[in-house]
């Protein structure tokens, strides 16, 4: 098969590349058609809408975190697939000021890495040829990244379509598609971005209608046709440890931020993953050696485990004779005490003394870099971890010693350390790799 591949890119956030994303994979996908979907950048939530409409797992690839042999190993994924689509994130070449592993974070260093090509999703409202000096510009600010075309989205009539191509006619732009602004197709939105694909009881319906959408207004074949792969790139399977041999893995709606490359990683170093569910007030199965506790929406189900005795009593148990580790939501949990919107203070596991405050949001959103100073569950004290903080908790305690030394990445000191005690440890930041 081939992994040749398409990134649907905009100008910024907000012009629709989820939609034309989503539409597309899951159109390719009522063709027959095999699809690999990826994400660029630290993202949870949109894989999970991708990986509905593809029918396969979605992979984050991230240039500030990962090194451009992981990147590429991950893309090899697609190898059994017709087609390779990613997502990207903000604008196209938004990135963070200074370079990590493989590039500033930007979309277009995933484009410059693969030789995928990327189709532009531009918001044409508000105006008509000025959308093509847009997308010419965009074409050429980067010679290594290709632009194969454009999708014009929030197109207001059939005039104003007619304007809109004579532009990119006269920019030398292929136009893919128009999607017209009364058939905009929206995702419900939460504090943290996007609501679940989890939580959409009419998820199916949304996929099947942005599919209808794209496969109307888009020709897809010509998409195809463009996608397109850097070929002999060289290909790095960056080994990976788990935590534990056998990993109790928190996994319900208020635990749901986990990595699919990070899991596939683990199952490939021959662990074995034991999912529990705290609001079903599960316990962390007893064959486990360690326990994980990932990330998500904690705070929106804080009474519920606050009264959940038997996941947190068992929980207390665990952490006595082996490792428990939580990652931002799931570290809030190890705390004290979760602080909900309204003040109420809801009592949760106590193995740390963290206790958090969404009374007063204040967002800590940015790539992270994590030295250890202590283990966690599997890495030793030294190593550098590379990941990335989404939240709107306020730190009201946090009084235990420091996991790791955490900067941001300009290099200067954040607050949000970790905390560890005995055989407990947890973090604000999701890990995404190995410096």
């Amino acid at each position: 098969m081939t992994s040749r591949g398409l990134i649907i890119a905009a100008p910024a956030s907000g012009c629709g590349k989820t939609t034309v994303a989503l539409g597309l994979a899951r159109a390719l996908r009522q063709r027959g058609l095999l699809v690999q979907t990826f994400k660029s950048g630290p993202d949870y939530i949109d894989p999970a809408f991708l990986s509905a409409a593809a029918g396969r797992e979605c992979f984050n690839l991230d240039s500030w975190a990962m090194p451009a042999g992981q990147i590429a190993a991950l893309a090899n994924t697609a190898e059994t697939a017709d087609l390779a689509l990613a997502e990207g994130s903000m604008g196209l070449f938004d990135g963070v000021a200074l370079r990590g592993a493989a590039g500033s974070g930007a979309t277009a260093d995933i484009a410059a890495l693969l030789g995928w090509p990327v189709v532009l999703v531009l918001d044409a409202s508000g105006q008509a040829q000025t959308a093509a000096a847009v997308a010419q510009g965009l074409a050429c600010f980067r010679p290594a990244v290709q632009v194969a075309g454009v999708v014009l989205n929030r197109v207001a009539s059939a005039r104003h379509e007619r304007l809109l191509r004579a532009g990119m006619a006269e920019a030398g732009m292929t136009v893919f598609g128009a999607l017209p602004r009364s058939a905009d197709v929206t995702v419900p939105e939460r504090h943290l971005g996007l609501v679940q694909a989890g939580e959409l009881p009419q998820l199916e319906a949304l996929l099947e209608d942005v599919a209808r959408l794209i496969s109307l207004y888009c020709d897809l074949d010509a998409m195809l046709a463009a996608a397109a792969a850097k070929p002999g790139r060289d290909a790095a399977v960056t080994p990976v440890s788990p935590p534990g041999q056998r990993i109790a893995l928190a996994q319900d709606a208020a635990f749901s931020f986990c990595y699919a490359h990070l899991l596939a990683g683990w199952r490939a170093a021959g662990a074995e993953i034991l999912p529990f569910s705290p609001l079903r007030d599960e316990q962390p199965p007893a064959a486990a050696d360690v326990c994980w506790l990932p990330g998500g929406y904690p705070e929106l189900h804080a009474g519920v485990l606050a009264n959940n005795s038997s996941f947190l009593d068992g929980l207390r148990r665990f952490s006595l004779s082996r490792p428990v580790h939580g990652e931002c939501g799931g570290y809030m949990v190890l705390g004290e005490a979760i602080i909900d919107t309204a003040g109420t203070r809801h009592t949760m596991a106590g193995l740390l003394g963290l206790i958090t405050s969404f009374e007063r949001r204040s967002m800590h959103l940015g790539y992270r870099r994590a030295t250890l100073a202590a283990p966690m569950p599997g890495h030793a004290a030294g190593v550098v971890l590379a990941g990335h903080e989404f939240h709107y908790a306020g730190i009201v305690a946090q009084p235990d010693a420091p996991l790791a030394t955490v900067v941001d990445a300009m290099g200067d000191a954040v607050a949000e350390t970790g905390s560890r005690r005995a055989l407990v440890s947890g973090s604000f930041f999701h890990f995404i790799a190995q410096a």
